[in-house]
């Protein structure tokens, strides 16, 4: 029996990491074991995860299976976006130039800041009593 070759890759984005997986197929999409439409309810986040395949016009020529953890929805659409485009270029590293250019390939670094000791927050400061 013959494996089918499999493209994966793993997308980060603020504290949600996702894991996805590429074979040739129809174009089904599964995340966390459940349909794509139930896990990402909105369009935009089903905008936003398919927006590297619809980008390469490969909407239809792959399964997707994806494992997601961490974070809110859209940390992990943001993580499975990036995720598809790296797994994408496993596929063909022709298409880098187009994902590069709408900025798919980027890990976006922006994370939320740490609370410092003797403060309410990241940012706060408790309030100034002069007496």
């Amino acid at each position: 029996m013959a494996t089918i070759p499999a493209n994966s890759a793993t997308g980060r984005r603020k504290t949600a990491v996702a894991r996805v997986r590429l074979v040739p197929g129809t174009g089904k999409i599964e995340v966390n074991k459940r349909p794509f439409e139930e896990y990402f309810p909105t369009t935009a986040l089903q905008n936003t995860v398919l927006a590297p395949l619809t980008l390469t016009n490969l909407v239809n020529t792959y399964d997707v299976s994806i494992n997601t953890t961490g974070g809110g929805p859209n940390g992990q659409a943001g993580a499975v976006r990036l995720g598809i485009a790296r797994a994408l270029l496993q596929v063909d590293i022709n298409l880098r130039a187009a994902l590069k250019a709408e900025g798919y390939l980027t890990r976006d670094p922006r994370m939320k800041e740490r609370k410092k000791s003797g403060q309410p927050g990241a940012r706060k400061r408790f309030q100034f009593s002069k007496r």
